[in-house]
């Protein structure tokens, strides 16, 4: 059993970084998709970046050039790098992973963007 856990959350002033990570627990063989959510007040789950095992990204147009998403194989971790954050980034973030055929969840971290 793979267990997600996430931290890096926090209050930080507009413009302002911070780097999520979520570190992995348990046998993983195969990662088919690395992933990070987010979740506004009232809101639904939406996606914000992903990775591939090929090494391809993507990003939601809101956050092309701010976010990056990588990971450390060493370290069985995977990070949210995000620069120049808006009020608008905030909400809570959850990690995605995809792994050798199931679907694994973190348990989320609030970012909040505020002055």
């Amino acid at each position: 059993q793979v267990q997600l856990v996430e931290s890096g959350g926090g209050l930080v002033q507009p413009g302002g970084s911070l780097r999520l990570s979520c570190a992995a627990s348990g046998s993983i063989s195969s990662i088919n998709v690395m992933a990070w959510y987010r979740q506004a007040p009232g809101e639904q789950r939406d996606v914000v970046a992903t990775s591939t095992t090929g090494g391809s990204t993507n990003y939601v147009d809101s956050v092309k050039g701010r976010f990056t998403i990588s990971r450390d194989n060493a370290k069985n971790t995977m990070y949210l790098q995000m620069n120049s954050l808006k009020p608008e980034d905030t909400a809570v973030y959850y990690c995605f992973l995809r792994a050798d055929r199931l679907n694994y969840w973190g348990q989320g971290t609030q970012v909040t963007v505020s002055s």
